[in-house]
């Protein structure tokens, strides 16, 4: 099933939408396929313009390891998040990781894929498990859990 009920992929309008995130935090450019509550996918193209390549590292540039992480539990979010109508008022909040392994480095050029799936949640808490691949190979993994409320953005009146 493609993102949005079968839209096709979510390009960064359809993002906006649904995660809290705004520049320089939006780490995925296109959500790929969505199943709510079970998996989604999605994926980021990275730039030598990114702004954390700068000081990380200066001449050798390498994607901050906890950016990747960042960008899983942001797609991750998506299947979540995705279930329902009212987006704005769900927020997620990272409570812990587990398993967390950087195999390969991201570096400029590379197309990121994340891959998250649905492993349980338990009361308010969610654990996904995450996948960061370029060009099938596997850069980092990780259990990543997250407390599910409301408390979204108050509308403006």
């Amino acid at each position: 099933m493609s993102a949005a009920g079968g839209q096709g992929a979510l390009g960064i309008t359809g993002i906006l939408q649904v995660l809290p995130h705004r520049y320089p935090f939006l780490l995925v450019d296109r959500i790929l396929e969505v199943e709510p509550g079970k998996r989604a996918v999605g994926l980021k193209n990275v730039t030598f313009n990114e702004e954390f390549f700068q000081g990380h590292f200066p001449g050798n540039p390498v994607m901050p390891g906890v950016l990747l992480i960042e960008a899983m539990a942001q797609v991750g979010a998506f299947i979540l998040l995705s279930v329902g109508e009212d987006h704005s008022r769900k927020q997620l909040r990272l409570t812990g990781l587990d398993a967390v392994r950087f195999r390969r480095p991201v570096t400029p050029g590379d197309q990121v894929i994340f891959t998250a799936e649905f492993v349980a949640m338990k009361k308010a808490i969610v654990k996904v498990r995450g996948e960061a691949r370029v060009d099938g190979q596997l850069c980092a993994e990780a259990e990543i859990m997250s407390l599910i409320h409301d408390g979204g953005p108050e509308e403006s009146a």
